[in-house]
């Protein structure tokens, strides 16, 4: 069974700098919270493009895992796409959209994933996993507010 997590997150900056943002690899690991130990092991030293492939290490509730997704769509300053490969769960796929707003840019998350170990995974699983991905994504809005904060402008 798949389930769906979506989040919208109002970023208070120019398109072009919150997608470069986000389609640096390098700033994956700055929005992951430092207790799951991410650390990207393989990417390209440039920007992200569809066919991309990203390895990576972290820790989902203290077991080592290891982690790939591959970019499987991408469009310029609108949206991309990353598919597992190979991770903790069954499915994952995560889309990420930008939208230009008067206040800045509304980002918008849909994650669908699909958890292991069929009907036992579903039942002791689900709520955990919930709660963790909640967890992250708000650490992750955190984050992002933070470095798209600036500072006022002084007046003369």
């Amino acid at each position: 069974m798949r389930y769906t997590l979506e989040r919208t997150t109002l970023v208070a900056a120019p398109l072009r700098e919150v997608f470069d943002f986000f389609g640096d690899p390098k700033n994956l690991a700055r929005i992951t919270p430092a207790s799951m130990g991410f650390v990207i092991t393989d990417a390209p030293a440039r920007k992200l493009r569809e066919g991309d492939r990203i390895h990576y290490r972290l820790r989902v509730f203290g077991v080592p895992i290891r982690w790939t997704t591959l970019i499987t769509s991408w469009r310029e300053l609108e949206s991309f796409s990353d598919l597992q490969e190979r991770g903790p769960y069954r499915y994952w796929h995560h889309t990420h959209s930008f939208r230009e707003v008067p206040e800045g840019v509304e980002m918008h998350d849909r994650v669908e994933y699909e958890l292991p170990f069929g009907i036992f995974g579903r039942i002791f699983g689900l709520p955990i996993v919930r709660g963790q991905l909640k967890q992250i994504f708000d650490y992750r809005t955190k984050v992002i507010r933070e470095v798209f904060t600036r500072p006022a402008t002084p007046r003369a």
